[in-house]
């Protein structure tokens, strides 16, 4: 299984925990930046003739904020120069702000059979404090448009004086609007975004009040019928996300656009974050890649386990041997006997139980600290 992630970098307004690559206030350059983009993806799928792809993922910025005859012009050079599987999972990053008809129809036009909503909260104040453009109610007519449609919804944890009814709120507005997949995540605060302050101040939840709102997520979305399939993903029978599936599996993708992560062929690369260096090396006939590194040996293990361990279900050890010649056991003995009370075995998978799979970095540290001197 392979992927296609293409990034889009443009939004109408920079979140306030925002640290990706992206600029509230460069649309004029959405057509040139977009153009730069077809070429590369021209170039990339020159390299890559070999190779089938079942999904392609537009992320961002606010892939739903530039006009949307430039995503059908991506879609239309995706399918001119890769090749896609039968029935390839294809999704759209928006922002329920940036959503009209005539946008649903392009993206129809053009193939979108996947939408992933940034409803973050169902409080307005709290996505006023976020920075976010949309209200509760942006939310609603945007699903109303997608009716019918494969979409899913994000939801926020850790916002300022954010409650457990604040989370079962917005949980059920997600439901009640008809959305098969819920991503329920941590606000991640990052040095230089403008909610740090907050953070300093104390003025956010800590990670205990955030695992009790968690616990209270994960609970009431079992109660709907949605499955954690990922620590922070859930989803109804069927409608998990085959994209992100393909990360956690460790299976290979190419990024397309500014600051878009690749792994191919066993090699790790990242192009570049600055946007008038990405568009000079692609106008030149260059690849704008800034980071490349081969992940082998130890690495390739650990990094094989890490991904596995966060999904519902972990490592298949036949398939571990199969990739690597060698067991789990055999690899991290030492990491295995310190965890054995987190872990279960099911069949051929070791899994974290599921009451501890919300705090699985603290168990994954033990996989990384696992002595590898022939690695």
């Amino acid at each position: 299984m392979a992927g296609i992630y293409i990034h889009i970098p443009f939004c109408r307004h920079k979140c306030s925990y925002c640290d990706f690559a992206s600029f509230p206030d460069k649309i004029d350059y959405a057509e040139a930046y977009m153009a730069c983009l077809y070429k590369e993806l021209k170039m990339r799928g020159d390299e890559l003739k070999d190779y089938v792809f079942d999904t392609v993922y537009f992320g961002g910025g606010t892939p739903s904020y530039i006009p949307p005859k430039l995503i059908l012009g991506a879609m239309n050079q995706i399918k001119k120069c890769f090749t896609l599987s039968e029935n390839p999972e294809i999704t759209l990053e928006l922002n329920p702000g940036t959503i009209g008809q005539a946008k649903v129809d392009t993206y129809k036009q053009a193939g979108i059979n996947r939408f992933s909503i940034g409803l973050q909260t169902a409080i307005d104040e709290q996505l006023e404090d976020l920075g976010r453009i949309h209200n509760a109610r942006d939310y609603v007519y945007a699903t109303s448009l997608l009716k019918g449609e494969n979409f899913s919804t994000d939801v926020m944890l850790g916002l300022k004086n954010q409650t457990k009814e604040d989370v079962r709120k917005t949980i059920e507005l997600a439901v009640k609007c008809g959305s098969k997949h819920i991503s329920m995540y941590a606000l991640t605060v990052e040095d230089g975004t403008p909610i740090y302050t907050d953070y300093l101040n104390g003025e956010l939840p800590d990670s205990d009040e955030v695992a009790e709102l968690y616990d209270y997520g994960y609970a009431l979305l079992k109660d709907y019928g949605y499955e954690r399939y990922e620590v922070s993903n859930f989803a109804k029978d069927g409608f998990e996300s085959k994209h992100n599936l393909n990360y956690w599996k460790r299976g290979e993708y190419i990024g397309v656009g500014l600051s878009a992560s690749s792994f191919m062929r066993g090699k790790r690369f990242t192009n570049t974050f600055n946007l008038d260096e990405y568009m000079k090396c692609i106008i030149s006939g260059f690849y704008p890649a800034v980071t490349s590194e081969d992940v082998k040996g130890w690495d390739a293990k650990f990094e094989y386990v890490m991904l596995a361990l966060r999904t519902k279900y972990g490592v298949c050890m036949s398939e571990y041997k199969q990739a690597f010649g060698t067991t789990l056991a055999e690899d991290f003995p030492v990491a295995l006997k310190k965890t054995v009370k987190y872990l279960q075995l099911d069949g051929d998978n070791l899994r974290i139980k599921d009451e501890y799979l919300y705090t699985q970095n603290s168990i994954l540290i033990y996989f990384m600290e696992e002595p590898h001197e022939n690695g």
